[in-house]
């Protein structure tokens, strides 16, 4: 069993930034594929970002593209979201989620086992 704790939203003004932390509870969390997921209001969740096991290797959608890194440490069983030039239609939950070996180019919330309780970021303009 693995569990996520994200940290690190909030409110911030357009234009800003924020790094959301993603603390996991497994001894072997250097075999899992970490990922960013958001849910905007009355919106599905959307893929983000994601991080392979090693870090040597990311994908993002196309909205992070340019603005948001993904990067974890794995003696710290940490993954990382860092945010820059924030706009208000960035505002969301966002969502830690985990997949044991799973592929960085899965972006379906189905395809990961493991999720957090979430972190909301609002983005004010």
């Amino acid at each position: 069993q693995v569990q996520l704790v994200e940290s690190g939203g909030g409110l911030v003004q357009a234009g800003g930034s924020l790094r959301l932390s993603c603390a996991a509870s497994v001894r072997t969390f250097s075999t899992y594929t970490m990922a960013w997921f958001r849910q905007p209001p009355g919106q599905d969740r959307g893929f983000v970002a994601a991080i392979n096991w090693s870090g040597g290797s990311t994908y993002y959608a196309d909205s992070a593209k340019g603005r948001f890194t993904i990067s974890r440490d794995n003696p710290k069983n940490t993954v990382f979201l860092q945010m820059n030039s924030l706009k208000p239609e960035d505002t969301a939950v966002y969502y830690c989620a985990a997949s044991h070996w799973g592929s960085i180019w899965a972006t379906r919330w189905e395809d990961y086992d493991y999720w957090g309780q979430g972190t909301q970021v609002t983005v004010s303009s």
